[in-house]
């Protein structure tokens, strides 16, 4: 196995067979459903006090870590997430707390993670396929002001599939930077990977531009 695909998996889960109540439902109710969760988090933060705020979003974690339960997803899923993210979600947590406090370094963190784990439960309960008709379904009534929805969901498309290119890149360079002993050097381990995603990303446009697809 060459080195690096047999590394963790993509930040979002991938779709995994059941018959769960979430499985069952449609695309477009379980993004409705994202839409949602991201807006309540946002009126929480903004309207609730600090210590209730953190309150509520650790309710909602609980929430949806009973409903992936429930669902019977992968062991670990979730905790894959917080594993694959727990420097952005540290940077963030102590940039807050120094600016603003600790009650919103906690809900900052906490809704972030909340969306993470909403889009996590999406994404490993519902085909890519089934996600990308719901997006032109929904996109089509905007062709008349100039909107092309199968353009826009094969841009969706690229985003999906570049995740896992950029999640595998970045465990790469993590293992890249451990090797010369470099692990506790963030530069080490952002500025390859940064630097490896653009040069995918330009291979990626030379690919699409020669195909016709500027």
């Amino acid at each position: 196995m060459r080195k690096g695909l047999g590394g963790p998996p993509p930040l979002l889960g991938l779709a995994e067979p059941g018959d769960s109540v979430l499985h069952r439902a449609r695309a477009g109710a379980k993004l409705l459903g994202l839409v949602g969760v991201g807006t309540a988090v946002g009126v929480v933060r903004g309207v609730w006090p600090g210590p209730v705020a953190a309150v509520g979003l650790a309710l909602l974690l609980l929430a949806l870590a009973g409903l992936a339960r429930g669902c019977r997803l992968r062991r670990g899923l979730l905790r894959a997430q917080v594993r694959r993210t727990w420097w952005v979600l540290l940077a963030l947590a102590a940039v807050q707390w120094w600016s603003a406090g600790p009650w919103l370094a906690a809900t900052v963190v906490a809704g972030l993670l909340g969306c993470l784990w909403a889009a996590t439960l999406v994404t490993a309960t519902t085909p890519v396929p089934a996600l990308l008709d719901t997006v032109v379904r929904a996109l089509r009534p905007l062709r008349r002001f100039g909107v092309d929805p199968e353009r826009v969901g094969f841009a969706f498309t690229l985003t999906l599939t570049s995740i896992p290119v950029v999640s595998r890149l970045l465990a790469e360079s993590r293992e890249a930077a451990a090797a010369r002993g470099l692990s506790g050097d963030p530069r080490a381990l952002l500025v390859p990977t940064v630097v490896r995603a653009v040069a995918h990303a330009e291979q990626l446009g030379e690919a699409l531009a020669a195909r016709g697809l500027d």
